[in-house]
């Protein structure tokens, strides 16, 4: 025995302590060497924990996996048979009774804990019974159907079961009540097992991706497939030879309760026949299984004596680690080598003060690889979390249940300490569970119970806008009527879908050629383009183009002062393209609301997008660029076409394909146009031939027609929008408008605190904030949720998982309905044109253009899928117009002048 001073005093002011440094630990710290793991071992043991718990995670290596990683479909943490189950049913009525509410039906939730395959929250089947169960005819069976079926035999009550848990995923229920950082859940007692929150996109064993649920890992697995067998011991494969499940459950024989006195056990009988401890003698009690119980650890450790790590470089001379496990004992030292003598007289032994020592030595080296390995694998799950969420520094609880942690003296602190040092970039609490498995049960059925409820409440509101097959074909059926009103002469003057003649009277046929001039005006933004339109072997369309901005004083002034602009530009193209002086045909795309008399000849009705040019509503725009280009005396153009964007996209499509016979635009608004048969055309004379029609559907249901299918949110945006009341159909189904009814309907799931937590931040006030663009980035299948987390933060909305996941459903819906009704009018205008031609069936395909069609990741098909199952007798083809606007205008341009060229009226107005 060597003593020698340190320092400090716990108990006088001379601040003198003695370190005592007794041989048989020295001796205790080489036999056992291999049990004192070092933390370079134990990061190499989280990191193939890692490997394991990705093994139990994927579908193909779950069936072989040793850490089953098993579902439990608890989704979200608190925000703030036979006689068995008659036995229980009976005790539960019991219980009811005595506290007088068996009149009532209360949720139940049922904590069952012995190994069950769960596959949903209130589905549990028994793989097999343990703890010295052996009831008859319930392996292999849902508990929960047998113990409703033993209440229903009964018959004096009832119980509405939500929710069956194992004790682990009620710890974390339980202190996730107390504190919502706990995602983790950890039971280190009689057995072990942890519990912790997952992303749904990494549980292959579980469809769906969104969310997160509650894993129940089954971690005392780990190593059954060998990966710890170069950590095990001599000690910890004698223990699991002798238990009754050889084989089985290898770490949790290392680190929990019901295996941690007998591995000390069999350590002191292994030093005894080698008569390093009791004289080399042995007695009967030390030799029987069972006898040293893990309570004789935590008392022997728990008598005054304390751990901790010195710095010093050398012990009498002798060099040791710079961390090296020391003991400091206290006077009261002899409490615990009290409590050491006792146990070991208890086994029938004469132990000396040494063997007394070194026994508490073995206590605490085998107690401490317990929370030395438990903290490895819990590492592993902080190290996994982290990842998932993508954060620079974790900030997470766990919550901790089980007999060793809460009463063994050290094995917490231990615990807390390694977990720490092995993770440094988390900031982690511990929380002790009070009553973790009945309380969590509880909290995990209210959870249930509360997320139920609130998703009815979402879903009532978000079924108003889900529309069943028969109502799509409903809104078809009338949008068929409404273009029958438009095109009749008796009915068009009030007919919301105006069915516009455009008087452009064929389509491509692909003999085009020339070079052509066309100007693009419909913004800020103004653009001239030459086409060269090639036929025959060299067939295709070259294009140039410069874009030009309108001055605010231009687009304010007088209508002589913008269409001399729009001169200056197309002198300036072409000098630019160097065919100054050349005379080309022009086709001139206006996207403005126009009457449109003829192919060259367009009314303008209003001025919008903020121009107020003087002088030119009511006027035929191109007789105002044909005076200015006059007046400049530079050089002449025929103006041979003025056309919308609609048309112009189904033009530009038409040139790729010829059965391309309609248009239609799905971005900031939309429109469609289509051939239709003359002879349906009563607002143009003439019976032979077809003619596009721009029906301007966007004012679909500007008479009531579409009141059923509109909702409360709809109504909302039409009332505060610049022209209430018009084009009703338009902001159910384009751009400029989805965004706002996603954030109404948010507005609305936050005040009725089904969303955010009941709290509306200014930002989610603000008409417009929520723009279309963030409806296709949040419905991007590659986009995780932690994505759709930052854009909800970068418009000023916090938001948890759950949140997004409510968000990224309203975003959904609400383009899914888009979409949907986009189809059915669409089904409608190939349906009219397939019945006007009298065919059984018809190939037609439809030129598309458009923001929402193109960027959204999901429109364009729900779409196609609708026309397809609304109008099956239409094989219809979507093709995408790129710059439909400009090209389109050149492309009508081409037509006019091959009709022209084969002696046809240059205006195109007789169509044939």
């Amino acid at each position: 025995l060597f003593v020698f001073p340190t320092g400090i005093n716990e108990y006088h002011n001379s601040f003198s302590i003695y370190v005592t440094i007794h041989v048989p630990v020295f001796q205790v710290d080489q036999y056992l060497y291999h049990m004192r793991l070092s933390d370079e071992t134990l990061l190499e043991i989280a990191k193939r924990f890692r490997k394991e718990m990705e093994k139990g995670l994927g579908a193909t290596t779950h069936p072989t996996a040793s850490v089953k990683m098993l579902p439990t479909f608890v989704r979200s943490t608190p925000d703030g048979t036979g006689n068995l189950f008659d036995h229980i049913a009976e005790c539960l009525a019991n219980f009811m009774d005595k506290l007088q509410i068996k009149d009532k039906k209360l949720p139940l939730g049922f904590t069952f804990s012995f190994p069950c395959v769960q596959t949903k929250l209130d589905e549990s089947f028994l793989v097999s019974w343990t703890k010295g169960f052996k009831s008859s005819g319930v392996e292999g069976k849902d508990v929960v159907t047998l113990i409703r079926k033993a209440i229903q035999r009964r018959g004096d009550f009832d119980i509405d079961i939500v929710a069956v848990v194992n004790d682990t995923v009620g710890t974390m229920m339980t202190c996730g009540y107390d504190d919502q950082n706990c995602e983790i859940g950890l039971i280190v007692g009689t057995g072990s097992n942890a519990c912790y929150m997952e992303e749904m996109r990494h549980i292959d064993t579980v469809e769906g991706d969104e969310g997160r649920m509650c894993i129940n890992m089954e971690w005392g697995a780990f190593g059954d497939d060998g990966a710890l067998d170069d950590i095990r011991t001599e000690f910890d494969q004698e223990i699991d030879m002798g238990s009754l499940n050889p084989g089985k459950q290898l770490f949790e024989k290392m680190i929990s309760g019901m295996y941690m006195g007998e591995l000390v056990r069999l350590i002191l009988v292994k030093m005894a026949k080698e008569e390093l401890l009791f004289g080399g003698k042995l007695s009967p009690e030390l030799l029987a299984t069972g006898h040293f119980e893990t309570k004789d650890v935590s008392d022997i450790e728990g008598c005054g004596q304390q751990e901790g790590l010195t710095q010093q470089k050398e012990v009498l001379g002798r060099p040791i680690s710079s961390k090296t496990h020391m003991l400091f004992l206290f006077p009261r030292e002899k409490d615990g080598i009290r409590k050491a003598r006792e146990i070991l007289v208890r086994l029938g032994l004469d132990p000396t003060h040494e063997d007394c020592v070194a026994t508490h030595r073995v206590c605490q080296i085998v107690s401490t690889r317990s929370a030395s390995l438990c903290a490895a694998t819990l590492a592993a799950v902080l190290r996994r979390i982290k990842e998932n969420k993508g954060v620079d520094r974790l900030r997470s609880t766990v919550g901790v249940d089980g007999s060793v942690y809460k009463k063994h003296p050290h094995f917490a602190k231990r615990l807390h300490k390694t977990v720490r040092r092995l993770v440094p970039d988390c900031d982690v609490r511990f929380l002790r569970s009070e009553d973790g498995s009945g309380k969590g049960a509880a909290m995990v059925t209210a959870v249930a119970y509360r997320l139920a409820d609130q998703h009815r409440a979402r879903q009532k509101t978000l079924e108003s806008l889900k529309l069943s097959r028969e109502q799509l074909l409903e809104v078809k059926r009338r949008m068929k009527i409404e273009m029958e009103r438009g095109l009749s002469k008796e009915t068009h003057a009030i007919a919301p879908v105006k069915m516009l003649p455009t008087y452009v009277c064929a389509t491509p046929d692909g003999t085009e050629k020339g070079d052509f001039l066309a100007l693009d005006l419909g913004g800020t933004n103004f653009r001239v383009l030459l086409v060269r339109v090639r036929n025959g072997k060299r067939r295709g369309v070259e294009m140039h183009n410069k874009i030009y901005s309108i001055p605010q004083e231009v687009m304010h002034g007088t209508g002589d002062e913008l269409f001399d602009h729009i001169v200056q530009c197309i002198a300036d193209f072409l000098e630019y393209m160097g065919m100054k002086g050349v005379s080309l045909p022009l086709g001139f795309t206006f996207s403005f609301p126009c009457q449109q008399n003829s192919l060259d000849e367009s009314i303008l009705l209003k001025w919008t997008k903020g121009f107020k040019a003087s002088g030119c509503e009511g006027e035929d725009v191109v007789m105002l660029l044909k005076e200015a280009i006059h007046r400049r005396e530079e050089f002449d153009l025929d103006v041979v076409a003025v056309v919308n964007d609609t048309v112009g996209t189904m033009m530009t499509c038409g040139y790729e394909d010829p059965h391309c016979e309609v248009g239609l635009i799905v971005g900031t608004g939309s429109n469609a146009c289509y051939m239709e048969e003359m002879r349906n055309v009563e607002l143009v004379e003439g019976e032979e031939g077809r003619m596009c029609v721009n029906m301007e559907w966007g004012a679909f249901g500007d008479n009531g027609c579409l009141d059923d299918f509109r909702t409360e949110f709809d109504a909302a945006v039409d009332e505060l929008s610049l022209n209430p009341g018009r084009q009703r159909f338009e902001k159910m189904i384009s751009g400029m408008y989805l965004g706002e009814i996603v954030r109404n309907i948010l507005i609305d799931f936050t005040k009725r605190g089904l969303l955010f937590r009941g709290r509306i931040s200014e930002r989610l006030k603000t008409r417009g904030i929520f723009e279309t663009k963030f409806l296709s980035q949040i419905e991007s299948d590659c986009l995780a949720l932690l994505q759709v987390r930052a854009i909800l933060h970068h418009l000023g909305l916090e938001s948890t998982c759950d949140d997004s996941i409510i968000v990224k459903e309203v975003c959904t819906v609400v383009a899914r309905r888009a979409a949907q009704l986009c189809g059915a009018g669409m089904a409608a205008v190939v349906d009219k044109i397939r019945e006007n031609r009298g065919l059984d069936t018809l190939r037609v395909t439809v030129g598309v253009d458009g923001t929402l069609y193109k960027l959204h990741p999901h429109f364009a098909k729900v779409m196609h899928e609708t026309v397809k199952d609304l109008a099956p007798k239409c094989d219809v083809s979507f093709l995408e117009s790129e710059d439909g606007s400009g090209k389109g205008a050149a492309l009508i341009t081409a037509v006019a002048c091959r009709i022209r060229e084969a002696g046809q009226r240059v205006s195109i107005n007789q169509c044939s």
